[in-house]
């Protein structure tokens, strides 16, 4: 029987409660990071040959060259052509879903004209290179590939590099599939915090990349930091996280099968329900108790659960989404009757899931939107990964002799109160 928190948000110590179960200490370990800094510098020093190097010790792949760990893009059509008929349909639906949606987030460049002549505006440009990194240690992820590729190339990235470990040689056909219905440029079967260094770095095998983007481990999370300035990175993403409102109306095994969705993940993950049905809870824990034996990740389940789970009794659902807000989840189930009715007080939320037959798996492969998204309450002021996230914005200005006459007063009366008299010398020479 699983023993998951029960809280009730009248007791008095909820809020102190509450408090805990959200406290998640996302500090480095510092033994980590000082690996993943000895394994960039050597990246950084030595390039391929650090490269090769941990790739032997942590992947157990002996590669002579660089060149034999890099996939030709025949393998990845290959791989492709190969799938069964049923997984390469789901693959490319999954494909053509996320590309409509983030084509629908392009934006253009813009421009307007002053009365004077002056012409300022905006102008957008994707980035040269992203480098994608796609997990493939205990698990692999093609979902992942969907998520970054798809949007990047929308984006009009001019070349996208994957990097995926393979270890032991072991290839994951699904992602070298995805990569191919994607139109990843290059592939190398490296991982860990080497690749995100051949990544940011460059070596004389692997280009070096603007951004680098995609999930990881710890080390791989570690390196992200480090590169962070030479490079841009998405984000540092914590453990996976769903909170569910519901009314009580819904089937309590779905509810239950949505918390494991999450939990299933690893350890750390969360998953929280908030209700203002007693008998609702007490269905959803006795849910859980029968299908958990049938889950092969029951024991990762269980330990999320108990760990960092919960099942809540709020007064109403007007109080379950101020704590929504309080709690600012990754993904945000609103399994009610009306859900059209709250979500204008939704402020926090990096996926919103709206009515009783949107479960969150359906984010995670197909639904359209990416599900890359802002974790540890970081939606508060963070968004999911979308074509924003590879391009760049550029300020337009140009100045006509008019505007130069007019603004050259005003920045050079604002300079001399700064003390900076070459900025207001430079303007005044501009004034006619």
């Amino acid at each position: 029987m699983l023993t998951i928190k029960r809280f009730d948000s009248s007791q008095p110590d909820f809020n102190a409660e509450l408090d805990h179960l959200l406290a998640f200490e996302g500090a480095q370990d510092a033994r980590i990071d000082a690996v993943a800094a000895e394994i960039l510098h050597a990246v950084k020093s030595r390039g391929d040959d650090a490269v090769l190097e941990y790739t032997r010790r942590f992947d157990q792949l002996d590669a002579a060259a660089m060149a034999q760990l890099e996939l030709p893009a025949a393998r990845l059509t290959e791989a492709l052509a190969r799938l069964p008929a049923a997984e390469r349909d789901a693959l490319e639906q999954a494909a053509q879903r996320v590309r409509v949606y983030h084509e629908k987030q392009t934006v253009a460049s813009w421009r307007y004209t002053e009365a004077d002549g002056t012409m300022l505006g905006q102008q957008i440009t994707p980035l040269d290179r992203v480098g994608l990194y796609v997990p493939g240690g205990k698990a692999a992820y093609p979902s992942s590939v969907l998520m970054n590729a798809i949007p990047a190339k929308v984006a009009g990235v001019g070349e996208l590099v994957m990097v995926a470990p393979t270890p032991g040689g072991r290839v994951n056909e699904l992602v070298l599939a995805a990569a191919a219905v994607c139109g990843v440029d290059r592939m190398f079967t490296i991982g860990g915090a080497q690749a995100v260094g051949a990544l940011a770095y460059g070596t004389a095998t692997v280009p070096p990349v603007d951004k680098i983007v995609g999930p990881g481990n710890a080390y791989v999370a570690a390196a992200k930091r480090r590169v962070f300035g030479v490079v841009g990175i998405d984000m540092v993403a914590g453990p996976s996280e769903i909170l569910i409102i519901c009314d009580g109306g819904t089937d309590p095994e779905w509810i239950a099968m949505d918390l494991f969705s999450q939990a299933e993940h690893d350890e750390l993950a969360q998953s929280i329900l908030l209700t203002p049905d007693a008998a609702f809870l007490d269905a959803v824990a006795g849910a859980m108790d029968r299908l958990l034996a049938d889950m092969p990740r029951r024991e990762i389940i269980r330990a999320a659960l108990e760990n960092r789970g919960a099942l809540v009794k709020v007064a109403d659902l007007g109080e379950a989404i101020t704590l929504a807000n309080r709690i600012a989840p990754e993904h945000l189930e609103l399994s009610v009757a009306d859900p059209e009715r709250w979500l204008d007080r939704i402020k926090h939320a990096g996926a919103i899931f709206m009515g009783r037959t949107t479960c969150e798996s359906l984010g995670d492969y197909c639904a359209g939107p990416n599900h890359v998204l802002p974790t540890s309450r970081t939606a508060r002021f963070s968004s999911p990964l979308g074509v924003y996230d590879f391009q760049k914005r550029s300020s337009l200005i140009m100045v006509s002799q008019a505007g130069a006459n007019r603004l050259g007063h005003v920045a050079a009366t604002l300079a001399y109160g700064e003390g900076l008299q070459a900025h207001a010398r430079s303007a005044e020479y501009r004034i006619r």
